[in-house]
This record gives C-alpha cells, sequence and structure tokens, in this order.
C-alpha cells in the first residue's frame, strides 16, 4: 500500500499498487496461503518489499547495489518485518546465482528492463523463477511519456530524437538506457510464455503537473489520484505514460 506520509510518492505508486495487492489477494484465495512467496528483482531499499512483507507475505529481494540491500535490510527492520525480508546480491541476468528457479507465487520486475542488455532475457529469468501458477509484475519506462516530456519543455528536437530512437532515448545526456511501449513490453511478457492479464499507464499525468498546485491546491492530490486510477487502464493514455505497468500470468494462474 503507498505510504500516506508521502504523498507525492503515492501518485507514482497508486496504480501499480493497486494492480499489485489484487493480484496477490487472487494468488492467496487461489493457494490457500495467507503469505506468499514474492521475489523483487532490482527491488533495492524495499519500496515495494517492505510493504508487501507487512501484509505477511515473505519477500527475497534481488539487487546490485550493496548500499541498496543494507537501506532494505535497515528499513525492514524498522518496519519489524526483518524476518519476512531477505536481501541477495546479485541482477535478473544471473538470477538463478542467488535464488531457485521455480520457487516463487509472484515476482516484481520494477525498473529494471531498462537498465540490462538482453532485455528478452530478463524477462524470460523472470518468468522462471515462478511457480506453475505465479504471476509477474513488470514495469518500465514509457517511450511516449518522455517524448511528451521533452517537448513540453520545448525540446523538441531531443523529443523527435527520442520518438525515432531504437532505445527511445533523447540524446547522450539522457539518463535512461532504454526505454518501451505498451506493445513491446507485452510482446516480451508473452513471449516468455505468460498471458497478460492487465496493461497500465503509470504517471500518465503526474509528472506533468506542477508540484506548487498539487501541494497547496486543497483536493488536487485526491482528485489528481483519481485521474490517474481512471487513465491508467485506458490504452488511449498509454502512449503518454511515464510508465507502463504488465501484469503476467503463468498458464496455471491464467486457468483460476
Amino acid at each position: 500500500m503507498p505510504d500516506p506520509t508521502r504523498p507525492r510518492a503515492s501518485l507514482r505508486t497508486a496504480v501499480v499498487w493497486e494492480v499489485l495487492q489484487d493480484a496477490l489477494d487472487r494468488r492467496v484465495k487461489a493457494t490457500g496461503r495467507d503469505a506468499l512467496d514474492v521475489l523483487d528483482t532490482g527491488g533495492g531499499s524495499g519500496n515495494f518489499a517492505v510493504p508487501l512483507a507487512r501484509l505477511g507475505h515473505r519477500v527475497t529481494v534481488v539487487d546490485p547495489s550493496p548500499n541498496a540491500l543494507f537501506a532494505l535490510e535497515r528499513r525492514a527492520a524498522e518496519a519489524g518485518v526483518a524476518d519476512r525480508v531477505k536481501g541477495v546480491q546479485g541482477d535478473v541476468l544471473g538470477l538463478f546465482d542467488v535464488v531457485e528457479r521455480g520457487g516463487h507465487d509472484v515476482v516484481l520486475c520494477h525498473g529494471v528492463l531498462e537498465y540490462v542488455d538482453d532485455p528478452a532475457e530478463g524477462v524470460r529469468n523472470t518468468v522462471a523463477a515462478l511457480r506453475s501458477d505465479g504471476v509477474l509484475s513488470l514495469l518500465a519506462a514509457g517511450l511516449g511519456g518522455a517524448v511528451v516530456a521533452r517537448a513540453l519543455a520545448g525540446h523538441f528536437k531531443e523529443a523527435k530524437q527520442a520518438l525515432e530512437d531504437p532505445d527511445g532515448r533523447w540524446g547522450s545526456g539522457d539518463p535512461m538506457p532504454r526505454r518501451f511501449t505498451a506493445d513491446q513490453l507485452t510482446a516480451l511478457v508473452e513471449g516468455a510464455g505468460l498471458a497478460v492479464a492487465a496493461v497500465h499507464g503509470v504517471r500518465v499525468f503526474a509528472d506533468l503537473v506542477p508540484g506548487v498546485l498539487v501541494d497547496t491546491e486543497p483536493g488536487a492530490l485526491d482528485a489528481l489520484l483519481k485521474l490517474e486510477a481512471a487513465a491508467a487502464e485506458l490504452p488511449a493514455f498509454h502512449a503518454v505514460a511515464t510508465q507502463l505497468h504488465v501484469l503476467g500470468e503463468t498458464p496455471g494462474a491464467a486457468e483460476v
């Protein structure tokens, strides 16, 4: 669940949390187990892992950064869930050097595919980590959102370059190595053998609205959250979202 003490952060995570929690609830009912085994690849300091552990699930975080894993350990301890959160150093391309195949009910792959050399292999590894009735939560940078943002900032040449670049980059100074369209992400998920259960646009409007408006206008944050939720499922808005979220299900999970 989004942290109520960080309202601006909720704009970035609310849509993903709603979809993810619904998927978790369905897996709990289908398995008859209150605690699921969750793998969070690239989970960093635990933005998703710690709240998932608070819900009672067992979470393994794989991340290449020792500093992030140290912060994860501290955060889990402060939240009283250290016994349900484990951090291991590694990455999605070498995933099975540190975790077992086929041992997880849910795998999160958030903000990972943008940085790996072979996104298709990364998705295949996340799928191989799932049980026969598992769910994949995939979150990645959207191409359209970057194009719109550069254009609105007056950087029209960069916007055009991002639109035409194979990796969706607007120039050599672009900090994001790769961006995706919804079609590209769904093709990766389906190519790894999963059924696409849902596609959502994330931060369709949030990154375009002036922060001072959200922070000072009464009721603006709540209204913007509702607008984001309403637009997230509509394919027309996927093309301009800052991020794209794809929920994939194994054949076993899809049959439930």
